[in-house]
């Protein structure tokens, strides 16, 4: 059988970014829209980044020439992060070590992924609830593998 480590190096595609709170409702916070991609390398790095469709372009034309309020706006439609990952092949979890993100609180912080794959189809989450803007969510993240691109 081929491991799990293995079987997730490659590019996939997002499908579904979701919260399911304790009351098991449900919020988009990127919107149902939302786009990205998650890469695994086969040297043990990684890199996600999802979106917010719509995202306003600055008027300056230039990244780091926004106003303030552009600024924010991109920022607050986005979630971006890269790091080395390990795979747990007994609990099938990931974890996810950040060496540069947009959230600045995650640099340097390791997070475990639950991880489900099956076929083309990858799911990953937290093992239960966590803060978000003041409630307690479980977040669901689904991704598709992506094409080959050649």
């Amino acid at each position: 059988m081929t491991s799990l480590f293995d079987r997730l190096v490659g590019a996939w595609e997002l499908v579904s970014y979701r919260l399911i709170a304790e009351d098991q409702s449900v919020t988009y916070p990127l919107g149902k829209d939302a786009s990205g991609l998650i890469i695994y390398t086969p040297d043990g790095y990684m890199s996600a980044q999802l979106m917010a469709a719509g995202r306003a372009a600055y008027a300056s034309g230039h990244p780091h020439a926004g106003t303030t309020a552009e600024m924010s706006a991109a920022a607050a439609g986005y979630i971006s992060y890269s790091g080395r990952f390990l795979v747990d092949e007994a609990t099938q979890t990931l974890k996810h070590t950040m060496a540069v993100s947009l959230f600045p609180n995650w640099v340097g912080d390791t997070q475990v992924r639950t991880c489900k794959l099956e076929g083309d189809s990858l799911t990953l989450s937290t093992s239960g609830p966590v803060s978000n803007r003041g409630f307690a969510a479980t977040p669901i993240v689904e991704w598709r593998r992506a094409r080959p691109n050649h």
